[in-house]
């Protein structure tokens, strides 16, 4: 979001891409939940998006979240809270507490820490299981070929699967990436695709991504 730019601008901007990728794919523009990805902008910055009406948010980190969002909560109690980044164990019971939905669960050990932290304080956030679908070392997500057995420990553990996540490769055409993943819920009967950010909305909706996660393009460069 440019010095110059009005949030609520922005925000229609966003939307009326997602509604014409809809419409291109001869998709409804309600099946694409539209996430304001708030990490690293404070509450001032989230302040006019959630006037304007938005209400599905997504943060980075448990700590950042949990200095923004109950406070804001109690003035807007119908907004849902979405973890998008990578998860430490350790955090679990904290993100559970907090989160609606957690989309970077990858591992066993995760799988095991959120059933135990649901277990305990009876939430059960709506979990997606990521995928590295590009096979890179530096990014979270099990692999391709680790899915089936991650889905089988999260379906024994009573996680509530929602649907699968993945961030593809940088700088390469999404297309490939989104198609596969998509592929791999449509092979396991998964409905739910968390893909796609500020610069590749309409190829991830045009790809059947039902929650896209839209950082910069609402909120401008973060710092």
């Amino acid at each position: 979001m440019t010095a110059d730019s009005k949030p609520d601008v922005s925000l229609a901007a966003v939307r009326e891409r997602i509604a014409r990728a809809a419409a291109l794919a001869g998709r409804a523009t309600a099946a694409v939940t539209l996430i304001a990805v708030s990490k690293t902008h404070p509450v001032e910055a989230i302040e006019p998006l959630l006037a304007a009406g938005q209400r599905e948010f997504g943060e980075n980190r448990v700590q950042e979240a949990q200095g923004k969002w109950p406070a804001l909560r109690e003035r807007f109690p119908d907004v849902r809270l979405h973890l998008v980044g990578q998860l430490q164990s350790n955090k679990a019971a904290e993100a559970v507490a907090l989160f609606d939905a957690i989309h970077s669960v990858d591992r066993p050990s995760l799988v095991a820490a959120l059933a135990a932290a649901m277990a305990k304080t009876g939430r059960s956030p709506d979990c997606f299981l990521q995928v590295n679908i590009g096979d890179e070392a530096q990014k979270g997500g099990c692999a391709v070929a680790d899915l089936p057995a991650l889905l089988t420990t999260a379906a024994e553990a009573g996680l509530a699967v929602a649907g699968l996540m993945a961030v593809p490769p940088a700088e390469v055409e999404p297309a490939p990436y989104f198609a596969l993943l998509a592929k791999l819920a449509r092979d396991h009967g998964l409905n739910g695709l968390s893909m796609g950010m500020s610069g590749d909305v309409e190829t991830a909706v045009m790809c059947g991504a039902t929650h896209v996660r839209v950082g910069s393009a609402l909120f401008g460069a973060r710092a």
